[in-house]
C-alpha cells in the first residue's frame, strides 16, 4: 500500500496543486476527503477542496508545491514541503503586493481503497506573513 499512497500524494501535488487539474481531483480524492489546510480552515469532500484551493489561486495565481521529503508506510504518508508563488490577491487577509514568498510546511496523509482519505497540513503562516507585510500593509 505504501507504494500506492507515494503515487497519490505525488498526484495531488503536481496534478491537483501545481497543475489546478480539475479532473484528477476525482481519480485522486475519496468522495468524503477530509482537509486542514496550512491556513487553518478544514474542508470536507472534494468540492469543499476545490474551494479552498481556489481560494489560494486567487492569492496567487503561480502557487507551487515542492516535495523535499516523502515517507510512506502503509496506509500513511508524510510530507514536508516548500510553498512558493507570487501575492497576486488577498492573502491571509493582505491586499496584493506583488511580491514573491517561499515558506515551509509539512503534510499528513491518509488512503484507502485507491484515495486520498485525508490530509492535514501546516504551514509555517508567520514566514508567509513576514515576506507578504509592506508598509502599506501594515
Amino acid at each position: 500500500m505504501s507504494d500506492d499512497i507515494v503515487l497519490l500524494v505525488r498526484r495531488f501535488y503536481d496534478r491537483l496543486w501545481n497543475n489546478w487539474d480539475d479532473q484528477s481531483v476525482d481519480r485522486t480524492l475519496a468522495t468524503t476527503f477530509t482537509f486542514r489546510g496550512s491556513l487553518g480552515q478544514e474542508t470536507s469532500g472534494r468540492d469543499e477542496w476545490r474551494a479552498y484551493r481556489d481560494r489560494i489561486r486567487r492569492g496567487a495565481s503561480d502557487f507551487h508545491n515542492e516535495i523535499v521529503t516523502l515517507i510512506a508506510a502503509r496506509d500513511q504518508a508524510a510530507v514536508r514541503l516548500l510553498y512558493s508563488g507570487t501575492h497576486t490577491g488577498d492573502l491571509l487577509g493582505l491586499a496584493p503586493t506583488g511580491g514573491s514568498f517561499t515558506y515551509a510546511g509539512a503534510a499528513f496523509f491518509t488512503a484507502a481503497d485507491g484515495f486520498l482519505t485525508s490530509a492535514w497540513v501546516l504551514g509555517d503562516l508567520d514566514r508567509l506573513r513576514s515576506q507578504l507585510t509592506y508598509d502599506g500593509n501594515k
